[in-house]
């Protein structure tokens, strides 16, 4: 990723007039891109792709993509363990290529394009057409990481080391803000179908191939304020170069190799990939586990991320004060404990019980900002001096890229059991191996071994 600036350089980017314009630049895209975590991935695409695939079944009820035979509601979870599966291989090397081509501008653009175009084509997905839909996400999420990359790639450039959780909390903020603001419009449209003479079929396709126009938009106002930046190495090489695709591998090489020399931070990373799997597959699923197992309408559900996108930036905020008091440490592994805690609950919600289902988005919210904001400042403190936007861009890249193992077991549960409470439940074990490599963890001993002073509270 974004080599760090050297010792003669400023620590920090004067904000001055053009710095400002350029942040609200890289805001503006976490507005954009955010609507397609909420709208498609979230809350429509699960229980509407699930329904094409119930369409398109024999008189088994099974469906054969590429003559494999699986039961309609193992195909979302399929489609999205193999969409992020896929992001392990190609994230990595966008990312290096983004810092060497000097042409972020270009495929920041690039990408958004390719997936937000995706993401409006899955409003022909109708009738029988589950491959159709099935091709159109995976090659709208593979751009959704990609583009990301590109994007967390910037922040170095945008703030020094004092400024940074700052700068990205805003971003993270602005993100859930845009994804709750579409969602509330696709609400309506939603809950007003019939009254706008559509199908429910109609409402949900239109909701779908709005987060695609919403992140088109949106990037043209991102890209026309971000700015490019000559590679910090002392070649300029082009994006579709050789030296570019080179040059990409062997800085993935280099920071791989340079990762092995702390195990510790290795430690925390495959901890923190155990439970991330799990919150991103609970985030994932659960339009289609509210649907499919609780019978829950399509207004339940939407409204419930609304509502879950309202807590998680409180959660966020609440919890950083609860760490500043106990410990960041311990209040992962807290919320770690409740994570447990909701997987439980889920199992034992009733069919029809929006009130309950409601409470359990309620608690979710609540850790999932904390979890996530508490778990990227414990990485940052094992970070080597002078490394950290390597290392961050190491460690977004393995956030959007290897959380495919949870939906896959999730998928799979099911079609062992055709039970989707089992389903979900199995992801408790996710949550368990992660919380004790963290509990295992030294945090003191692994923020001296990098190199860094720990802080009064762990």
């Amino acid at each position: 990723m974004s080599a760090v600036p050297q010792a003669d350089q400023p620590a920090a980017p004067t904000p001055d007039r053009a710095l400002r314009r350029e942040r609200a630049g890289w805001y503006s895209y976490d507005w954009a891109m955010s609507v397609f975590n909420t709208s498609v991935t979230t809350v429509f695409l699960a229980p509407y792709l699930t329904s094409i695939a119930e369409a398109a079944a024999d008189d088994a009820g099974r469906i054969h993509p590429l003559g494999i035979s699986i039961p309609p509601g193992s195909w979302f979870g399929y489609v999205l363990s193999l969409s992020v599966l896929l992001q392990v291989f190609v994230l990595p090397f966008t990312g290096a290529i983004a810092d060497r081509s000097g042409a972020k501008r270009q495929l920041l653009a690039a990408f958004a394009a390719l997936g937000s175009l995706c993401t409006m084509g899955l409003f022909f997905v109708a009738d029988e057409r589950y491959l159709l839909g099935a091709g159109l996400f995976i090659v709208a999420n593979l751009s959704f990481g990609a583009a990301t990359v590109v994007y967390y790639s910037w922040l170095p450039d945008l703030a020094g080391p004092d400024e940074r959780d700052a700068v990205s909390s805003r971003g993270w903020a602005f993100g859930y803000l845009g994804g709750a603001l579409l969602l509330a419009g696709n609400l309506v449209l939603f809950t007003q179908y019939e009254s706008l003479g559509l199908t429910e079929g109609e409402a949900v396709r239109i909701c779908l191939a709005s987060a695609g126009v919403w992140w088109a938009g949106f990037t043209l106002v991102s890209v026309s304020l971000l700015r490019n930046r000559r590679p910090r190495e002392s070649a300029v090489v082009g994006v579709t170069g050789s030296g570019a695709l080179t040059g990409g591998f062997r800085q993935l090489a280099a920071t791989l190799r340079d990762l092995r020399n702390y195990r510790l931070t290795l430690w925390f990373l495959a901890a923190y990939l155990l439970f991330n799997d799990g919150v991103q597959t609970i985030i994932g699923v659960s339009a289609q586990y509210g649907a499919e197992e609780l019978d829950l309408s399509q207004t339940t559900l939407v409204s419930t991320i609304l509502l879950v996108q309202v807590v998680a930036f409180v959660g966020a905020i609440g919890l950083g004060r609860v760490a500043a008091v106990v410990g960041a440490k311990r209040t992962v592994l807290a919320s770690l404990v409740v994570w447990v805690g909701v997987l439980v609950a889920a199992y034992f919600v009733q069919a029809g019980a929006a009130v309950q289902f409601y409470l359990l988005a309620v608690v979710i919210g609540f850790v999932l900002g904390g979890t996530q904001a508490l778990s990227r400042s414990l990485f940052s403190q094992l970070i080597p001096p002078g490394k950290e936007a390597e290392y961050f861009g190491f460690y977004e890249i393995s956030d959007r890229g290897t959380s495919w193992l949870g939906p896959f077991l999730f998928a799979l549960t099911y079609q062992l059991t055709d039970s989707y409470r089992y389903a979900i439940f199995s992801l408790v074990l996710f949550f368990v191996l992660g919380g004790w490599l963290l509990l295992k963890l030294d945090m003191r001993q692994a923020i001296v071994a990098a190199g860094n002073t720990p802080p009064e509270r762990l």
